[in-house]
């Protein structure tokens, strides 16, 4: 077969690519700079994330994904096109086959977006397939079975979780609130506590470097550079990691709700099951300090990560295309 197939993971904060007998080829944030005048593409991925609250006047460093869905067609295609051009190479000639992860609480306006911008960018067909079930593929979850299986999917826009039995998704809940809102969390906090303005990537630093779901045994200390939002002038304070716990805090407990309000609508035998297998967590932001036990100890279920939880969406998405007729109804196609 001549046409490539290509497998995406459209995240809010990072952006993975599979490629057909290659694996996973790409790992790159979610960021494009674009010049203002001609709105012509200089910077994806790393590269762009580096210009992040530092561009000058005529260039806009920005997020297209938000929450899960795109916030701006033009960028993301343009970031689409050159992802699929970049594990193309030289094979161009043919149009491959894409298959890209949507929230499984996404309307049919943002699913039809996110077909017409890869159709846009490339590709000879696209096929779009729920992120929780991609995810419970990639987490080798046995979900063709007639059993219950759960899964969270929690990234950086969106946490999604999700009942699966039969190879579909029986009950989903999606909140959108993940790991961006947790790094807000962090910047509020550090704001109203310490008068100290920091930007999202310091926030972010915080977060994985001393953010905790639950107190640390011994507590950690971290510096912090920022602007005072009193004088103006640059400022240094050092953060504790018992502070950020209690920051991100209400975050943490939205998506636990959304775990919760999925777990009150699933049928009685399906949750029988799952207090036997347990959750399964995947996705960037489980694997915070602390949260499978904080999960544990909220819902009373055992909760525990899934292996390689930022590749789980991504992997799935591959066994999905490599067995395309075995998951055909699960996936949208066009």
């Amino acid at each position: 077969m001549l046409a490539r197939r290509i497998g995406i993971d459209l995240g809010t904060a990072n952006s993975l690519v599979w490629v057909e007998g290659q694996g996973i080829v790409l790992n790159e944030p979610t960021v494009v700079a674009v010049t203002i005048d001609d709105n012509r593409v200089i910077a994806v991925g790393d590269e762009a994330k580096q210009m992040l609250g530092r561009t000058p006047g005529n260039i806009r460093a920005s997020r297209p994904m938000r929450e899960g869905v795109i916030a701006d067609y033009v960028v993301t295609e343009a970031m689409l096109r050159y992802f699929v051009q970049k594990v193309s190479n030289k094979s161009f000639f043919f149009k491959p086959e894409v298959m890209i992860c949507v929230p499984a609480g996404c309307t049919q306006v943002e699913r039809r977006a996110v077909l017409d911008a890869t159709m846009a960018a490339g590709a000879r067909s696209a096929y779009l397939i729920d992120e929780p079930l991609a995810a419970a593929i990639g987490a080798e979850i046995p979900i063709a079975a007639p059993s219950g299986n759960m899964i969270i999917d929690i990234g950086g826009g969106a946490a999604e979780a999700a009942i699966i039995s039969l190879g579909a998704v029986v009950v989903h809940k999606s909140v959108r609130v993940a790991g961006n809102k947790i790094d807000e969390a962090v910047s509020l906090w550090v704001r109203k506590k310490h008068n100290l303005i920091i930007g999202d990537q310091t926030a972010e630093n915080v977060k994985i470097k001393i953010g905790s779901a639950l107190p640390l045994a011994k507590e950690e200390k971290m510096e912090v550079k920022g602007r005072d939002s009193i004088t103006g002038l640059p400022k240094i304070i050092e953060l504790s990691s018992t502070e950020i716990t209690e920051a991100i805090r209400s975050p943490l407990n939205q998506i636990i709700g959304a775990v919760k309000n999925v777990l009150e609508e699933t049928p009685p035998e399906l949750a029988a099951d799952i207090i036997d297998k347990g959750i399964v967590m995947s996705g960037g932001t489980s694997t915070l300090r602390g949260f499978d036990r904080y999960m544990t100890q909220e819902i009373g279920v055992p909760s525990h990560i899934a292996e390689e939880p930022l590749y789980c969406v991504v992997k799935g998405i591959g066994v999905a295309l490599e067995n395309i007729d075995l998951y055909k109804r699960a996936i949208s196609q066009k």
